[in-house]
């Protein structure tokens, strides 16, 4: 009997009796965790995707102000009066009166509203042009494949595109006679310029380049010291179709040019731009204020780039 009796004992062992135990407390340990598990991954995976839904209309709130802030005013007077220093140690830089004049411009033009600046040629002062417009949009237009690859090689963030002018200096009155007489055609003052035939259009251009309003338009640029040089004809006949042509932005562009008392820049903004646009001249900088205008505009004329032509005043013979 006493093996029967260990038996029983051992089937009583605390063993067999704690599982009981463990069952009806073990379960409830586990549970609670894995809901509470289970409520914080639901919380953090709708916190996320609040994340997510959120995060988008951030960047239009901050960056929508953005371009009605211009370049602090110490930043600017400091890069002007670098650009000036630099200017007076060389021959074919502006002048630190040209240059404030033009800064002068943007900054009015950058705390109205985005400016847009559009600039022929590259010289020394195109960084310059760039910094005091950076909340802006300013592209470049040159000759030169080379310097525009070299220049978004160096500086990726900034717009530049080469141009090849046919044009030569040599040909300035040939040409301006030429428009004169495709003023109904070609070379009408209000037109899309990206379908243009005229011989002094720039039409190769991205095609949106053309539907930028520009607000400022420097020409710098091409070369025109020299009988073969392309000259600055195109350029100017290009600005002064843009600002009448432009649809939105303000309803004035300024025009600057560079060497105005160089016999083509002179000529080619007497015909383009007109004398009575004439607000100021810097040195050797011309200030044009061109205001738009509709395609088929009276008073002046949608057939006519001034009110008074040139032509009674220069004589231009083949």
């Amino acid at each position: 009997m006493k093996p029967t009796t260990n038996t029983k004992f051992i089937l009583l062992h605390p063993s067999i009796h704690k599982p009981p135990t463990l069952t009806t407390t073990g379960p409830l340990h586990p549970h609670p965790r894995l809901c509470l598990f289970i409520l914080l991954s639901l919380f953090s995976f709708a916190l996320t995707l609040s994340l997510f839904t959120t995060r988008t209309p951030t960047p239009t709130t901050t960056t929508s102000p953005t371009p009605t802030h211009p370049l602090p005013k110490p930043v600017s007077d400091a890069l002007l009066h670098y650009a000036g220093v630099f200017s007076n140690k060389t021959n074919s830089q502006m002048s630190p009166t040209e240059l404030t004049s033009i800064a002068a411009v943007l900054r009015r033009c950058s705390s109205a509203a985005s400016c847009n600046l559009l600039v022929f040629g590259l010289t020394h002062e195109t960084l310059l042009w760039h910094a005091l417009n950076i909340n802006g949009r300013t592209t470049f237009v040159d000759e030169s494949a080379y310097f525009i690859s070299k220049l978004e090689e160096k500086f990726p963030e900034i717009e530049a595109y080469d141009v090849q002018f046919t044009t030569k200096v040599k040909d300035l009155k040939e040409l301006i006679n030429y428009s004169r007489s495709e003023l109904r055609g070609e070379c009408k003052p209000v037109q899309n310029l990206l379908f243009s035939e005229c011989k002094l259009a720039i039409n190769d251009l991205p095609n949106h380049v053309y539907d930028v309003p520009w607000d400022v338009i420097l020409v710098d640029g091409p070369r025109g010291y020299f009988p073969k040089a392309p000259g600055r004809m195109s350029a100017l006949f290009t600005a002064g179709v843009l600002a009448r042509s432009k649809r939105g932005g303000g309803y004035r562009t300024h025009v600057f040019v560079h060497e105005f008392e160089r016999e083509v820049e002179k000529v080619s903004s007497d015909e383009f731009l007109c004398r009575e646009n004439l607000v100021e001249t810097v040195e050797g900088l011309g200030h044009f204020v061109v205001e738009k205008r509709d395609s088929g505009s009276g008073g002046g004329g949608g057939f006519e780039f001034c009110r008074n032509p040139p032509s009674a005043a220069v004589v231009l013979r083949k």
